[in-house]
């Protein structure tokens, strides 16, 4: 079993359109670039990563920077850097964590810059009619 830490070296965020402009209808865009898989010792792993949240019309960007040491059993880490090695991805658990974490940073530092967080908001759908009867035999949860 391995275990991820992950740590944010830098945060860097910027606003382009003006405060007091109202803004135009957004596509917000993230990625994740892991850099590379590193042997730091022998039963640790860094991994370093750039978190960028884009948005489009280009009126604000956020950027996350930071590491994460993987730990655990000697065999395992050795089978994710060789992974690495051949140009595989990471195991989605190392993806996970440092998603996790730079999720939750990036939206509160949107929240400085007054900008909508970059994750998606729930959508309420328009009243239905409720005369209409469900038809018999469906079920949906």
């Amino acid at each position: 079993m391995i275990r991820v830490n992950v740590f944010i070296n830098s945060l860097s965020a910027e606003r382009f359109l003006d405060i007091t402009k109202r803004l135009p209808r957004l596509q917000i865009s993230t990625n994740l670039n892991v850099v590379e898989v590193e042997k730091k010792r022998e039963n640790m792993l860094e991994v370093p990563f750039i978190f960028t949240v884009s948005y489009v019309p280009n009126v604000a960007r956020i950027d996350v920077k930071g590491k994460a040491h993987v730990v655990g059993d000697v065999k395992e880490l050795e089978k994710i850097h060789e992974a690495y090695v051949q140009k595989k991805p990471p195991p989605p658990i190392i993806i996970q964590s440092i998603m996790n974490v730079v999720f939750v940073e990036s939206i509160l530092i949107s929240k400085t810059i007054n900008m909508p967080p970059p994750i998606p908001i729930p959508q309420i759908s328009a009243a239905t009619d409720k005369t209409k009867k469900p038809s018999d035999g469906w079920y949906r949860a």
